[in-house]
């Protein structure tokens, strides 16, 4: 029988495996957010009009959290494969499904040609969009997870995670430029279909690098493993006089039914450590263009440009709470950016009030900074919780089901809040609670800082500390027995 490499991940090219990885994330959370601030700016009069602007506003982000729906849905497709055949071949394939969706609304005819086709046209490439990004977050964390050591894991996995916001940065710059060069007219007759074209590029420009990347080494090492083990069983069966039949009945579990029944616990931490952040960042950023364009009356600019200088805060310092999360722990720092959001979301809209750009540009940058912890370390976090076979459909689902109830519905109930009540003050709770929820969640949940991925039956475990000899033993001793529970279940 042979034995496993228990060699360390290779990290010589974590650098390009980085740069890949957060060129890719940059372009599919473009394309996703493309659509958010096109629903608040100009969807919502060219697919859905109405004499009522914020009703046509509502309608425009209906369409927005179906794209949120379809997430779990490509998290678990995607987590499948990714678990069986790798995480490489699904990032390629998930970059070509979100960029061709985007460039195919540019090309979209409005409500004015063809009426109700229009948004329903809209729906289904908002779909597309959706099962894309679902599959992209936890393949995009998890090969650099899977190429880095421990120890500096928070920082480079937070690398992907800056792709969000350098993405933001990159749909809401396009869309300010057009909205500085442009009248608002042309800006609505064609200019919006700019950005969305501008897709194609730069779909080509992430496969380039994205094709070189190579496969992760904790993943190869992890299939190498379960086919050796296979094989094995395999020949005791036959061995035993058990035939085709007996050997048959070895094959594992799909990924995501052994999520489901193993590692349920680490699936709901996933999905309370991400509600708050999650909620947080899409009234930060989508929201505010309504409360400011609609509710305040200001031009879009004084919006989008806020968006546009919290989001380069939000990209540069992102990997720093990453850092921090490598010495403090994912925990600590996380609890950082939630207990401040708390108090956030109440100063957040008193300081949105005083329609002054400077103050407006403050409270969305204060705010993101405070995301930021959350959402630095989470990537680490979160694929510290799972074991190799499992943690792309792991990963997936945890940070995809909370999207749903998260990100896809706080646009919505922020819109309808203060079309209902007409304040700010409903949502500032609405912001604080989600905040608190993922208090509560990290609180009872379990630090994963340091640990090694190539091991399993670690799952939220604490790392014994440097230099105990003792602990270490110990922790050796839990991996041993698990193990050996493991092939025991395995027929080994």
């Amino acid at each position: 029988m042979s034995v496993p490499s228990s060699t360390p991940p290779r990290q010589g090219n974590i650098g390009r495996i980085v740069a890949a990885s957060l060129v890719g994330t940059t372009i599919e959370w473009y394309d996703f957010f493309l659509y958010g601030s096109a629903a608040a700016l100009v969807f919502n009069k060219l697919f859905f009009p109405s004499s009522d602007p914020l009703v046509g506003t509502l309608l425009a982000f209906l369409t927005y959290a179906v794209g949120f729906a379809a997430r779990p849905l490509g998290g678990i497709v995607f987590g499948h494969y990714g678990d069986k055949i790798g995480r490489k071949k699904l990032l390629v394939f998930s970059l070509l499904l979100m960029g061709g969706a985007t460039f195919a609304m540019g090309l979209l005819p409005t409500h004015a040609t063809i009426g109700v086709g229009a948004p329903i046209l809209l729906t289904v490439l908002r779909l597309v969009q959706g099962f894309a990004l679902g599959g992209e977050w936890g393949g995009a964390v998890l090969i650099v997870s899977e190429h880095g050591g421990d120890k500096k894991r928070g920082f480079w996995a937070s690398w992907p995670q800056a792709g969000a916001p350098g993405g933001n940065l990159l749909a809401t710059g396009v869309l300010a430029l057009l909205a500085a060069v442009q009248s608002d007219e042309a800006f609505l007759a064609w200019g919006w279909r700019i950005p969305f074209l501008l897709s194609g590029v730069l779909v080509v420009i992430g496969l380039w690098i994205r094709i070189s990347v190579e496969e992760s080494p904790v993943f190869l090492e992890a299939q190498k493993k379960a086919a050796d083990e296979a094989a094995r069983a395999a020949r005791e069966a036959e061995a035993a006089g058990g035939g085709k039949s007996t050997v048959a009945a070895i094959t594992e579990e799909a990924p995501v039914v052994q999520v489901f029944r193993k590692s349920w616990r680490e699936v709901l931490v996933a999905i309370g450590t991400r509600f708050g952040e999650n909620v947080s960042y899409y009234i930060l950023t989508a929201f505010v263009l309504v409360y400011v364009t609609v509710h305040l009356e200001l031009p879009k600019s004084d919006a989008l440009n806020a968006v546009l200088i919290g989001s380069a805060v939000h990209f540069v310092t992102i990997p720093m709470w990453g850092a921090l999360s490598d010495r403090l722990g994912r925990r600590p720092v996380t609890q950082i950016g939630a207990i401040g959001m708390v108090g956030w979301a109440f100063a957040f809209f008193a300081l949105l009030d005083t329609e002054s750009f400077p103050v407006i540009a403050l409270a969305v940058t204060v705010g993101l900074l405070f995301h930021g912890a959350m959402y630095g370390p989470q990537a680490a976090f979160i694929s510290e919780m799972f074991d190799t076979k499992v943690r792309y459909s792991g990963a997936s689902m945890g940070s995809q089901l909370a999207s749903i109830i998260g990100g896809a519905l706080a646009p919505l109930i922020a819109v309808e809040l203060l079309k209902d009540y007409d304040s700010s003050l409903p949502v500032s709770i609405y912001l604080s609670a989600a905040a608190l929820v993922t208090v509560l969640t990290v609180w009872v949940a379990k630090e994963t800082r340091g640990r090694d991925l190539t091991k399993d039956g670690l799952v939220g475990s604490v790392p014994a500390p440097a230099g105990d000899a003792d602990a270490a033993k110990g922790s050796e001793a839990s991996r041993t027995g698990s193990g050996a529970k493991d092939s025991a279940r395995l027929g080994g």
